[in-house]
């Protein structure tokens, strides 16, 4: 069995557990299987890989999910635990209570209906009624009304409004649906208040067996983050990662909706104005600054310590072992890369990694490199293997 003859060595800012994972990675890339015998000159010299190690996931600015979790568990309330994650601001009431949220768009057909008789309100104000079931319609907006035995076209945009029962668009929503068909394909918009937005945003961000102050925190940031991040146009928001995950009735918890109830119409306020709360999973024991990761300073969006987090299998994760080869493949980097310097910001992140290789070097963001290595953050070390090739058989032990 061959063996490594030198570990080179190891970047700043690996702790004592790092090294120990990176020795393991190590011992664990020496006892492996055996590979074929190649010639002396198979191996070039200096051929180096890199063991990545980490903290955290997500963009790490503002509440981290986690950290929140943990300090609802130490007994801390839901209001101490929101304002520590944005200092300076306050709690207030919402300055709205319904928001328009995007269903679907872009269809050449559409299922609508409910289990109980409903309501449609046509373009000219007029009120139909409609049979329960399910209607399939067209950018003609075509539909049986009124106990008419033939469907017919109605002007645009059709408001469905519940009867009994709820709406259903594949999945059933609480409030009212809005179509159109804005260029020729059919679009549906949700007319909902808030509060029942947030019966299916808050169980699709956080997850619902959690400490009730955890998701009244989430309910309250949740609601904020909606407020602060509108669009103008035809809706308000989308209903995915774009603004936040809503997946309606069907996803509904009771302990998610008694968090809503308890928080109602609470948001976060920085000098008069709803906050951008913004929010995430993981932090790795302190939070990032906007002006960190997205380049704009913001008062209250800025590095906080994060002493709960620890709770998160992700607090700390790695080590991810990539070849020179393969870096140099991922960054499209001629030759193979032989060097990683890395330039921290003052969250302690990656700001820009420089990248030595063996015909050139370049500069990566951090948040750039997370995504082409597929990393959870941009909070991470990295240690370099020098590995080359015995001059003579090494005799074992």
């Amino acid at each position: 069995m061959q063996a490594f003859a030198s570990l080179v060595r190891v970047l700043a800012g690996v702790s004592s557990m790092r090294r120990t994972l990176l020795l393991a990675s190590v011992l664990l890339l020496a006892t492996g299987p055996a590979a074929p015998a190649r010639s002396k000159d198979s191996t070039p010299a200096g051929t180096a890989t890199f063991i990545v190690t980490g903290h955290g996931w997500g963009h790490g600015v503002g509440l981290s999910q986690y950290g929140a979790y943990g300090y609802a568990q130490k007994g801390v309330g839901y209001a101490k635990i929101v304002l520590h994650y944005f200092p300076g601001t306050e709690l207030g009431a919402a300055p709205v209570s319904r928001v328009r949220v995007l269903l679907t768009s872009g269809l050449k057909t559409m299922d609508i209906g409910s289990t109980a008789d409903f309501r449609v309100r046509d373009a000219t104000g007029t009120f139909h009624t409609v049979t329960a079931g399910a209607y399939t319609l067209t950018a003609a907006l075509k539909l049986k009304v009124d106990g008419q035995q033939a469907a017919h076209a109605l002007p645009g945009p059709l408001l469905f409004q519940p009867g009994a029962a709820p709406l259903a668009l594949k999945h059933p929503w609480r409030g009212s649906i809005q179509v159109d068909a804005p260029d020729g394909r059919l679009r549906a918009i949700n007319f909902v208040g808030l509060e029942q937005y947030l019966y299916g945003v808050v169980p699709s961000e956080m997850p619902f067996t959690w400490h009730p102050e955890a998701l009244k925190a989430q309910a309250v940031a949740a609601r904020s983050y909606a407020l602060a991040t509108r669009r103008s146009g035809a809706f308000d928001l989308y209903p995915d990662t774009r603004s936040q995950v809503y997946l309606g009735i069907d996803h509904e918890k009771p302990s998610t909706n008694a968090a809503v109830d308890a928080t109602a119409g609470e948001v976060v306020l920085y000098q008069g104005e709803v906050a951008k709360t913004f929010f995430f999973s993981t932090s790795g024991g302190r939070t990032a600054s906007a002006e960190d990761v997205w380049g704009e300073a913001v008062p209250y969006l800025v590095s906080v310590p994060d002493p709960y987090d620890s709770i998160s299998p992700y607090h700390n994760w790695g080590p991810f072992a990539f070849t020179g080869a393969k870096l140099a493949k991922v960054l499209k980097l001629p030759g193979r890369v032989v060097d990683l310097q890395p330039e921290l910001n003052s969250s302690g992140r990656i700001k820009t990694l420089n990248v030595v290789g063996t015909k050139g070097s370049i500069s990566v963001p951090g948040k750039d490199l997370r995504t082409r290595l597929g990393l959870r953050s941009t909070w991470f070390s990295v240690g370099v293997l020098s590995l080359s090739p015995p001059s003579a058989p090494v005799i074992c032990g």
